[in-house]
């Protein structure tokens, strides 16, 4: 009689990161790892800002800003999932619970007593730019630990960010 296979356990390091047989150094790969999930973080934070302004818009440009903003919160969760799985390919842990979410993002916190267009503009426009220069300097502290892909990842969230942004203070800018 056949016994059932035993189920093997995941070896991780005293430092968290599962076995991997990646060639980064390991001590770069824990920087990695923080570094991704601190932008994760902030990524699920600037998905529910997005997705905040899409349901409380208000005024005349309704429309055209609740697709805007349903649109930036679909783009923003391609990206953080790209973030997610890159930190766990390092041999790291994707750490997106609200929780950790709420622990970590270094954004501002949305207000959630606007409702005018132009309120929603200001605040998702903000939270676009802080988190586009946090996603560049992602770029930077990746290159200087070696890792190529991940300022590659950073490079191409960094450019969707910019042109977010551009969509958004469109709205703001005057037409002459």
């Amino acid at each position: 009689m056949k016994t059932a296979p035993t189920t093997a356990k995941t070896k991780t390091a005293k430092n968290g990161l599962h076995a991997t047989k990646n060639d980064l150094p390991q001590a770069d790969r824990e920087k990695l790892v923080a570094l991704l999930n601190a932008r994760l973080a902030d990524s699920l934070d600037l998905r529910m800002q997005a997705k905040q302004a899409h349901w409380n818009v208000k005024g005349p440009q309704f429309i055209a800003l609740h697709k805007l903003f349903d649109e930036i919160a679909d783009a923003v969760e391609a990206g953080y999932d790209e973030i997610a799985e890159r930190a766990v390919q390092l041999g790291g842990t994707a750490l997106g619970t609200v929780q950790a979410v709420g622990a970590t993002t270094g954004l501002k916190p949305y207000p959630t007593d606007i409702s005018a267009g132009a309120d929603h503009v200001e605040a998702l426009a903000s939270a676009l730019a802080a988190f586009g220069e946090s996603v560049r300097d992602a770029i930077d502290t990746a290159d200087e630990l070696g890792d190529a892909d991940t300022a590659d990842l950073f490079t191409g969230i960094s450019k969707t960010t910019d042109k977010f942004l551009w969509f958004v203070e469109a709205h703001q800018q005057a037409t002459r």
